[in-house]
C-alpha cells in the first residue's frame, strides 16, 4: 500500500516536473516572439524611412502587381484558419484530423512562398530591381524576405512535428509544440497584414 502511494506520488511529481518544463519552454517561446516583434518593428521603421529613396530606379507603383499580392494574402490568411482547425482537432484528441489540417496548412504556406519567390524573381529578372538597386529596394527585400524566411522555417518545423505526431500521437510535449507552432503561424499572419498595408497598399497609392 505504502509502495503504491509512493509510486503514485513519484508519478505525480514526474508529471508536475514535465508540466513545469513544458510551461518554461512555452514562456521561452513568448520571449522569442517579443524579440521577433522588435526585429520586425525595426525593419518596418527602416522601410518607412527609405521607401521614397528609389535612386532613379523602379518605384513601388511600377513594381507591385496587386493581383498576385492579394492571392498571397488570401492564401496566408486561409492557412492561419487551417492551423486553427488543426488545434481544434488536437483538443478533440483526434490525431488524424490534427495531422490532416497541418498538411493543408503546409501546402498553403508552400504556395505562399512559391508566389513570393516568383514575385522576387520577376522583379530581379524583368525589372532589374535587386536589393542593391536602391535604398527602397534594400528595405523592401529585407523586410519581405525576412517574413518569407520565417514562413519557410515554420513549414520545416510543421513537417518535423507531423513526423513526431505520427510516431507518438498527442502527448504533453507534442501538444505544446502544436500550440506553439500555431501561435507562431498566427503571428506571421499579423506581420503579413502589416506588410500588405504598409508596403504594398501604401506603395501603389
Amino acid at each position: 500500500m505504502a509502495h503504491a502511494a509512493a509510486h503514485s506520488e513519484h508519478h505525480a511529481h514526474d508529471h508536475d516536473h514535465e508540466h513545469d518544463h513544458e510551461s518554461l519552454k512555452t514562456f521561452g517561446f513568448w520571449i522569442f516572439l517579443i524579440t521577433d516583434c522588435i526585429l520586425f518593428g525595426s525593419l518596418f521603421a527602416t522601410y518607412i524611412v527609405l521607401h521614397h529613396n528609389t535612386n532613379g530606379g523602379p518605384t513601388a507603383e511600377e513594381l507591385f502587381k496587386m493581383p498576385g499580392i492579394i492571392a498571397e494574402t488570401f492564401i496566408l490568411l486561409t492557412s492561419s484558419f487551417t492551423s486553427g482547425l488543426a488545434v481544434l482537432g488536437m483538443h478533440k484528441g483526434n490525431t488524424k484530423q490534427l495531422i490532416g489540417w497541418l498538411i493543408v496548412t503546409i501546402l498553403l504556406g508552400a504556395s505562399f512562398i512559391t508566389l513570393e519567390v516568383t514575385e522576387f524573381y520577376s522583379m530581379v529578372t524583368h525589372e532589374h530591381a535587386t536589393i542593391s538597386t536602391s535604398a527602397f529596394l534594400s528595405g523592401f527585400f529585407t523586410l519581405v524576405g525576412t517574413h518569407g524566411l520565417h514562413v519557410s522555417v515554420g513549414l520545416v518545423w510543421m513537417i518535423g512535428l507531423i513526423f513526431q505526431l505520427s510516431r507518438r500521437g498527442i502527448t504533453a510535449v507534442t501538444k505544446r509544440k502544436v500550440e506553439v507552432i500555431s501561435l507562431y503561424w498566427h503571428f506571421l499572419d499579423v506581420v503579413w497584414i502589416f506588410v500588405f498595408t504598409v508596403v504594398y497598399l501604401m506603395g501603389v497609392m
